[in-house]
C-alpha cells in the first residue's frame, strides 16, 4: 500500500448563483490556480450537458489551468466513457497531458445524469455494456500507439494510428463509481484505480465496496500494494463552524433538492444536512479541525491514498469557495497529511 495522502478538490462549476458562464470561467480558473498555489494535489472537473452545470468538455478548461499551474494534477471528474468515443478522448487528454508536462488524468465513469446518452446517439438501454466496451479500448489505446480492435458499438480498428502520445506512460486512468458494486468489482479486476463518490448517508456503508476493490484486485493477479482508493465527497470550510454553515448549508440544500426532485427523492432540510455534518456523516463541512477529523475518519474506514472534497456546490459564492480552498490548504491540509504519515509509521500489532 502505498503510504501518505494526496488532497484535492473536484468541481461541476454549477452556474445556479445566477453567474454567467463567462464569469463562472473566470471564476473556475482561479479556483484551480490557488489550488496550486497552496499546494494540493489534484484539480478535478465534471462533464455535464445540461443547463446547470457549466462544463462539458472537461479537457478544455484543464488545458487553460494547465497553463496556469505548476504541479497540481489535473483531472475530469467524471469522464462519462459510456457516450464518449475512446479514440479521441485519449488523444485530448495526450495532448492535455503535453500542456501540463505529464499531469493529465482520466476519471472514466458512467455517469449519474443521462442527458449524454441521447446526445451523442446511444441507447441507455446499453448503459453499462457501452462502459465496458469503451473502457476496453480506453485501455487498449493508451497500452500502444497501433490498435487493432472490433466491438458492438463503435467501427472497428485494424493496426489504427492514435496520435499523439502522452508524457506519462501509461496515462493514469481510473474507474470513478458512486457505489455500484459491478463498477468496483471491474475496477479491481482491470487493476484500476477506484475512485468512490460518497454523497450521503454513512461513509463506512461503503467499507464493503472498497474491500471487494481490493480483493478483486488481488484475485486478478495484481499487485494488492498497488490497489489505490480516492474518496470524494461534499466538503467546505470556514474559519468556524457557523461561517462554513453559514456560507454552504442553504446552496447545498437546494441543490441536493433541485436534483432530488427530477430523481424522485425526499426533501431534505437542515435535520438532515446535519445528520449529514454529523461525526460519521458524509458531509465534510465544519471549521479546520472539523473538516480534518472528517478526512481522517474517513481514512480509517478506507486507507485511502487520496482524498478530493467538491466544494463550489450550488449557489455558493466565488468567494466564500476561495477562502474555503485557502483554509483548506493551509489548515486542513498539513494536519491531514502529517497524521496520515504518523499512522503509516506506527507499528502494526502481531
Amino acid at each position: 500500500m502505498l503510504l501518505g495522502m494526496e488532497l484535492g478538490l473536484a468541481t461541476f462549476a454549477d452556474l445556479a448563483s445566477g453567474v454567467t458562464p463567462e464569469q463562472r470561467m473566470r471564476d473556475l480558473l482561479e479556483e484551480a490556480k490557488l489550488a496550486d498555489e497552496l499546494g494540493l494535489d489534484v484539480f478535478a472537473i465534471g462533464e455535464h450537458h445540461r443547463p446547470d452545470f457549466l462544463v462539458s468538455a472537461p479537457t478544455v478548461p484543464l488545458a487553460a489551468i494547465a497553463a496556469l499551474t505548476e504541479r497540481i494534477r489535473l483531472a475530469s471528474a467524471v469522464t462519462v466513457l459510456s457516450s464518449e468515443d475512446p479514440v479521441r478522448l485519449l488523444q485530448q487528454f495526450a495532448e492535455l497531458d503535453l500542456i501540463s508536462s505529464g499531469r493529465a488524468e482520466i476519471w472514466a465513469g458512467r455517469g449519474s445524469f443521462i442527458e449524454s446518452f441521447a446526445l451523442f446517439g446511444f441507447d441507455l438501454d446499453d448503459y453499462d455494456e457501452l462502459f465496458a466496451e469503451k473502457l476496453d479500448l480506453l485501455l487498449k489505446i493508451r497500452e500502444s500507439t497501433h490498435v487493432t480492435w472490433s466491438g458492438k458499438h463503435r467501427a472497428p480498428l485494424n493496426d489504427a494510428v492514435v496520435w499523439p502520445r502522452p508524457v506519462q506512460d501509461p496515462l493514469p486512468v481510473s474507474v470513478a463509481v458512486g457505489g455500484t458494486p459491478q463498477s468496483v468489482v471491474r475496477a479491481g479486476a482491470l487493476g484500476l484505480p477506484l475512485t468512490l463518490a460518497i454523497i450521503g448517508g454513512q461513509p463506512e456503508r461503503f467499507v464493503p465496496l472498497v474491500d471487494l476493490y481490493r480483493q478483486g484486485f488481488e484475485a486478478a493477479g495484481h499487485d494488492p500494494a498497488e490497489a489505490k482508493v480516492a474518496i470524494n465527497t461534499h466538503a467546505f470550510v470556514g474559519a468556524t463552524e457557523h461561517e462554513a454553515n453559514s456560507a454552504f448549508a442553504a446552496p447545498y440544500l437546494a441543490m441536493m433538492n433541485r436534483i432530488g426532485r427530477e430523481r424522485g427523492w425526499p426533501p431534505s432540510g437542515r435535520p438532515e444536512y446535519d445528520a449529514l455534518r454529523s461525526p460519521r456523516g458524509a458531509l465534510a463541512v465544519g471549521s479546520p479541525e472539523q473538516v480534518a477529523e472528517k478526512i481522517l475518519y474517513e481514512h480509517e474506514l478506507f486507507a485511502n491514498q487520496r482524498y478530493v472534497g467538491q466544494m463550489s456546490v450550488g449557489a455558493v459564492a466565488h468567494k466564500d469557495v476561495m477562502r474555503s480552498i485557502e483554509l483548506f490548504g493551509t489548515q486542513v491540509a498539513p494536519v491531514v497529511r502529517a497524521e496520515v504519515e504518523r499512522r503509516a509509521a506506527e507499528p502494526r500489532a502481531a
